[in-house]
């Protein structure tokens, strides 16, 4: 992959036009283009069932024009008449691939919407190629007679039209719109009809089903049809369901359950699969998730270099230079490839961190969408509840997990169809894709305020969600465990309950200590929210949060936020009393990231006034501090600035009251005073 980020953002748009090539090549390379053009269209094939008559005919015209221009290849030099013609011909002959293009890259049900849009495309073009081919001088070219024929017959077949075939593409499409009419009554679809439907469009497995729901929503996203933006809406909540109904007996595709170890339970340590480089962000390192590329060409991930812009740089964080502007262009082709390469490795392409905000959606789903998710959603958890074997159970969890993705009213249909209390013992499964399916699935879920209230209150819920952090049969199951933890953690109640509970104290900090990365950022964020309630401050403590968090520093940013988080709750002694702790904090500010300088210098600043003058003199100590104060003054945050402000003068208050101490005081030239004697008193 020859750096795909920018190559995929550099490649230049398609011309206007071709009229300059046709216009400066040659007749040899006109007539081989022409040649090659009629042959990749005589082997299009249809995207879908209800066009292959208009492929087919496409198809038959391109391979009579193939058979005449082979004919003319063996010519010499064209008529200057004919040559010009042929032009045209090619312009419209790269139209016609332009549309066969176009209509492969659409979903299915996109392309039935727009079933009579691409038809009168496809006949305007027939009607101009026509038209082109009657004005070509056949005479002049010396063509044998069954080649003329040829000719002529495609001349009359590009005028003809298919009356039939635009008739059942109108009454498919006809019957999915009044599909869609009766789930807006909350009419719950037939099977038979859903499958038939489903299988004229050309949807015929889950995994067909699960790309067609995913180019749906990409196009949704991008706008490329407002006319028909609801109907699109309306259908991917339809296809969910149908999903659902039709393909739940099959397995899910290993892209979907493929977990992060091998089938050796030795390696039970191994991280999940690396990104390759040009899929990571230059700044944070991290696979990028929203590609967006900046005015010097280069490719970041759209939340790193918005926090860059953010702290005042209107630089190029990889090469330096100064932007001309600071406007962001997302990188489609790159996200693209980012989200086929996740889906092949089992990689979540979205953020799993509950606690960020979700995007805002870009269309809001509209009654059918929601009614049919609603069916979904009871359906999946009413197969649940009667699915007694672990295959059958790991499928309907999965497609759980899957819904729980879409949206905020999906998770509520589902927390109020009754899923979490049958989810919650899946987590004690032995089965590793069904406990990873229903720790992700209580994940999603947990997103809603509602259902965390509903995870809280199920009997076991806490007690299962530990055990997946501390017996889970992956690193995933356990990383989207602490995730969990840290979504649940968010509502202050909660946050006490699952902090006063010894372990899931003990489990998170086991967590930060032993795992792989990804799953110790998930784990440090839950200890960052849980040391946010004073209370839960010492049993922290007790486990070794800071001793934990101390020796995560150097990986994650956020264990420097988690000991000025427990500094500031009466934790400043513990961190003090660990060994190299403060020398630890003052290397984090002076060689760490944005946030965690600040957040160095907020733990400093709170251990010297909580701790004293041992601290400060401990901060003294370190070379180098002096400059890293003042740096920090002159470029960090204005909270960094004002903990930096705050830091240096506790250091000259210090450095004012240890000089009088450690100079003797100078010898004095004043004479001694005389000094009155005591006479005794008399006695009586």
């Amino acid at each position: 992959m020859a750096n795909a980020r920018n190559a995929a953002a550099a490649s230049p748009p398609p011309p206007s036009s071709s009229s300059s090539y046709s216009s400066s090549a040659s007749d040899g390379e006109i007539l081989r283009s022409l040649h090659r053009l009629a042959r990749d269209l005589a082997a299009a094939e249809a995207p879908a069932p209800f066009l292959e008559t208009v492929f087919a005919a496409v198809s038959r015209r391109a391979k009579l024009l193939a058979a005449v221009f082979d004919d003319l290849l063996r010519c010499g030099r064209l008529p200057r008449s004919a040559s010009l013609c042929l032009r045209e011909v090619l312009l419209v002959l790269q139209r016609f691939k332009a549309v066969v293009a176009d209509c492969s890259a659409r979903s299915r049900m996109r392309l039935l919407l727009q079933a009579d849009e691409v038809a009168a495309r496809v006949r305007e073009l027939q009607h101009d190629l026509a038209t082109l081919l009657d004005l070509l001088p056949v005479p002049e070219l010396g063509l044998a007679d069954d080649v003329v024929d040829l000719l002529a017959l495609a001349s009359r077949q590009c005028r003809r039209s298919s009356p039939s075939a635009d008739a059942a593409e109108h009454e498919l499409k006809t019957g999915v719109l009044a599909l869609i009419q009766e789930v807006e009554r909350e009419i719950v679809p037939e099977r038979e009809r859903l499958e038939g439907i489903l299988e004229e469009v050309g949807i015929n497995d889950p995994a067909c089903c699960s790309d067609e729901i995913e180019t749906l929503e990409r196009e949704i996203g991008d706008r490329v049809a407002e006319r028909w933006t609801s109907a699109m809406i309306a259908l991917v909540g339809l296809l969910r369901y149908a999903k659902c109904v039709l393909f739940t007996a099959a397995t899910p595709r290993p892209m979907d359950t493929k977990v992060d170890v091998d089938d050796d339970d030795d390696d039970d340590d191994a991280e999940p699969p690396s990104p390759p480089p040009d899929f990571r962000c230059p700044i944070s390192l991290d696979l990028m998730r929203d590609p967006v590329v900046s005015a010097s060409g280069q490719t970041y991930d759209r939340e790193s270099i918005t926090r860059w812009f953010g702290s005042g740089k209107s630089t190029c964080p990889k090469t330096g230079q100064v932007l001309a502007n600071l406007e962001l262009v997302p990188n489609k082709a790159l996200k693209n490839l980012i989200s086929r390469w996740c889906r092949e490795n089992g990689v979540a392409m979205e953020s799993s961190e509950p606690s960020k905000p979700e995007p805002a959606p870009v269309v809001t789903a509209n009654k059918a969408a929601l009614e049919a998710a609603r069916m979904t959603a009871s359906f999946l958890v009413k197969k649940l509840s009667v699915s007694f074997s672990p295959a059958a159970a790991n499928r309907v969890v999965h497609e759980i997990r899957q819904l729980a993705r879409s949206g905020n009213d999906t998770r509520a249909f589902i927390g109020e169809a009754g899923a979490v209390p049958l989810l919650v013992p899946l987590l004690h499964s032995d089965d590793t894709a069904t406990q990873l399916n229903a720790v992700t699935a209580l994940l999603n879920l947990s997103i809603l305020d509602a259902n965390k209230k509903r995870i809280m209150h199920a009997e076991g819920a806490v007690e299962a969600i530990c055990h997946a952090m501390g017996s889970g049969a992956t690193w995933r199951a356990k990383e989207n465990a602490a995730a969990t933890v840290l979504s649940l953690a968010s509502v202050h109640s909660y946050r006490r309950r699952l902090g006063r509970n010894p372990r899931v104290v003990e489990r998170v900090v086991h967590l930060v200590r032993t795992g792989p990365s990804s799953t110790k950022k998930d784990a440090i964020a839950a200890l960052l929210c849980l040391s946010g309630e004073r209370e839960n401050v010492g049993k922290l403590v007790e486990a070794g949060a800071a001793e934990a968090a101390l020796s995560a520093i150097s990986e994650e940013e956020t264990a420097v936020a988690v000991l000025a988080s427990l500094a500031k709750r009466g934790g400043a002694e513990a961190i003090v009393n660990i060994d190299g702790a403060v020398v630890r904090l003052v290397a984090e500010l002076r060689r760490g990231t944005e946030w965690s300088r600040e957040c160095a210098a907020a733990a400093l600043v709170l251990l010297c006034r909580r701790v004293g003058a041992a601290v400060v003199a401990q901060v003294m100590s370190v070379s180098g501090v002096e400059w890293a104060i003042w740096e920090l003054m002159a470029t960090g945050t204005e909270r960094a600035r004002r903990k930096a402000a705050s830091l240096g003068r506790a250091c000259r208050r210090w450095a004012a009251a240890d000089k009088p101490r450690s100079t003797p005081p100078p010898p004095t030239s004043r004479r001694r005073p005389l000094q009155r004697r005591e006479i005794p008193p008399r006695p009586h």
